[in-house]
């Protein structure tokens, strides 16, 4: 009995290490309809960084927020139904940016307030995020998106827990929080998905995406193709879906379409910019313009 316990809390522990098959959450897409009303949000107020090599165009705006991005194509707003978990290394200098933002972003969706242990923010159309202080809670990410909460309907998390880790190949958890189950998905060492499942109302889905990064590429792709759920066939190293679907059944449980990579795309593993906002023309300090260690 003992030598059998010993056994189950071994394989206990091997499988926290465990890293799956999803490696990176790479960046969120929401289009924007003013790219003006965006940088005043995305880079003067949360402090970002806009990437300086690719999508410097009024077209579109690529912004780092340490080794993750935001994708920001001009049209009509996109809204994630839940929030975008935001890791910052200064929240008291967050706040300041954006009470000053206030004026600038009236008549708009724009909002923020302190809450107990992070600090929530809206974005002019309605996109929500929660800003944390680095802490343990995080580890390993100084500056990021650690995660991505979703909201799905009553009944789902199980399933979406299922697909990911039967379909996706990703360890994934379903957990009784106070507001209602949620499914827990593991992205590579420091990030997670989120599906939280709620009684309220969702609008239909607008086709925000996200992007992540698999090393077992033609596995997943062979279930959606099977079953004609590919969206956009393997093109530059890439595919896309959008359907989950309970794996036993087939049953479709939330729509979210996925940017699915390979590790041979060029973005890979590509460094990414990212400035420190709290350098200023009063305070500068020669040589701090970047931020440096773990982003």
């Amino acid at each position: 009995m003992t030598v059998q316990t010993k056994a189950v809390n071994g394989l206990e522990v091997a499988a926290a290490e465990d890293v799956g098959n999803i490696l990176a959450l790479e960046h969120v897409n929401v289009t924007v309809p003013d790219q003006a009303l965006a940088a005043q949000f995305y880079i003067v107020g949360l402090g970002l960084t806009r990437d300086p090599y690719m999508m410097v165009g009024p077209e579109n705006m690529w912004v780092n927020v340490g080794e993750q991005q935001f994708h920001l194509p001009t049209r009509s707003p996109q809204v994630v139904p839940g929030h975008v978990g935001l890791v910052v290394r200064d929240l008291e200098a967050l706040k300041r940016r954006l009470e000053r933002l206030r004026e600038r972003l009236a008549g708009t969706r724009f909002a923020w307030a302190q809450e107990d242990g992070y600090v929530a923010v809206t974005c002019p159309w309605g996109n929500r995020f929660r800003a944390y202080a680095r802490s343990e809670r995080f580890p390993g990410m100084a500056t990021g998106i650690p995660y991505v909460e979703f909201l799905v309907q009553p009944g789902t998390a199980a399933g979406i827990a299922r697909f990911y880790k039967q379909v996706m190949e990703a360890p994934a958890t379903v957990a009784k929080g106070n507001e209602g189950p949620v499914a827990h998905v593991s992205v590579g060492l420091h990030q997670s998905l989120r599906f939280r499942e709620t009684g309220e109302p969702q609008p239909p889905f607008d086709g925000h995406h996200i992007a992540i990064y698999i090393a077992n590429f033609s596995g997943p792709y062979g279930f959606f193709k099977e079953r004609g759920l590919v969206m956009q066939d393997i093109a530059m190293n890439q595919f896309r879906f959008k359907e989950i679907v309970d794996a036993r059944t087939g049953e479709r449980l939330h729509e979210l379409e996925h940017e699915v990579r390979s590790l041979r795309h060029p973005m890979w593993g590509r460094e990414l910019v990212n400035r420190d906002p709290n350098q200023s023309i009063r305070g500068y300090a020669r040589g701090a313009d970047a931020l440096r260690g773990a982003a």
